[in-house]
């Protein structure tokens, strides 16, 4: 391990249940101040990764390190340094929201001094205030995942470990539930795993992305959406003669698909072939041949369209 900027890293770890590998020699690592999205699909190992950064499971092979420190040779000092949500945010729904942030105080062996000081700044960041004396049970979904977060900040870790914290959440829950993560991201190193792409897009400033065990890209989402430029397109309205043919000859078009063919106005999608941007010469050639250009815009691939184009496409070639 030679980055010292690093909060979490992993070397060459594989986790494997009976004849099933879980996860299969992977390599990445977190710095400090980094959010993180740690993206898949179902089953591609998100879950069973974040278990073994929090030591809930013991990797068959390779290294861990939080915060410097090996996993195998000092679980309970690592486990200290993190704060998991899990995704199924067990809590104990007959307890008050109090009691239940004391028991998990006394679970972590806090002094009363830390307990008190920390217990104000969780209130605080997590905005629990109303519903410090309520039921678990009785509480939003919404508010239930605060609670979950509180229970994981509480000892105030500087890393995060969040494992699909928005999900049976509705719209409004969402927004409020990634507005408090990026909040706590100001002060944290946080791993985010979700299936809600918008979340990543507006709440990460990196990506990883694991498919069937494996890592198969990481990078900012600009970086990952740059690799998939071949997937871009120009979106184009225009009222002319023979457009499509003379389209055809214009360098750097790979494919054009007529999407409305009205008696004048005529609509197209033309696949760009990877770095080229033929714009320009669309434009030279629509006041040559005297076309009427209404609109003409690029568009760049989503995420959501790599994400199905890494962890879907590759397998049906």
């Amino acid at each position: 391990m030679e980055n010292n900027n690093a909060k979490i890293v992993v070397e060459n770890v594989t986790k494997t249940f009976g004849d099933r590998v879980a996860v299969n020699s992977i390599n990445f690592s977190i710095n400090k101040g980094e959010v993180v999205g740690f993206l898949g699909p179902n089953g591609a190992g998100k879950s069973t990764t974040m278990r073994l950064l929090t030591s809930y499971y013991t990797q068959n092979s390779g290294e861990i390190f939080i915060d410097s420190i090996n996993t195998k040779d000092s679980d309970i000092e690592t486990r200290k340094k993190i704060g998991y949500l899990p995704e199924n945010n067990p809590l104990y729904g007959e307890m008050i929201v109090k009691d239940y942030l004391k028991l998990i105080s006394d679970l972590r062996n806090l002094s009363p001094k830390d307990y008190k000081t920390n217990l104000t700044d969780t209130v605080d960041e997590t905005g629990i205030h109303e519903y410090y004396y309520s039921p678990i049970n009785q509480l939003s979904k919404g508010y239930r995942q605060r609670v979950g977060l509180a229970q994981a900040i509480l000892h105030q870790p500087e890393i995060l470990i969040l494992d699909e914290p928005t999900e049976g959440l509705d719209p409004n829950q969402r927004v409020s539930m990634r507005n408090l993560i990026k909040s706590l991201g100001k002060q944290r190193t946080i791993m985010l795993s979700t299936h809600v792409l918008q979340e990543v897009e507006s709440t990460c400033s990196r990506i990883i992305l694991i498919n069937k065990g494996k890592i198969i890209t990481e990078g900012t989402v600009e970086e990952i959406l740059n690799s998939q430029n071949k997937n871009q397109t120009i979106q184009l309205e225009i009222i002319g003669k023979d457009i499509h043919t003379k389209l055809n000859s214009i360098n750097g078009i790979e494919d054009i698909e007529i999407i409305e063919n009205e008696e004048t106005i005529k609509k197209f999608i033309i696949s760009i072939e990877e770095n080229s941007d033929p714009r320009k010469d669309i434009f030279k050639k629509a006041v040559q041949e005297n076309w009427t250009l209404l609109t003409m815009s690029k568009t760049s691939p989503k995420l959501e369209d790599v994400f199905k184009f890494l962890t879907i496409g590759e397998e049906e070639k």
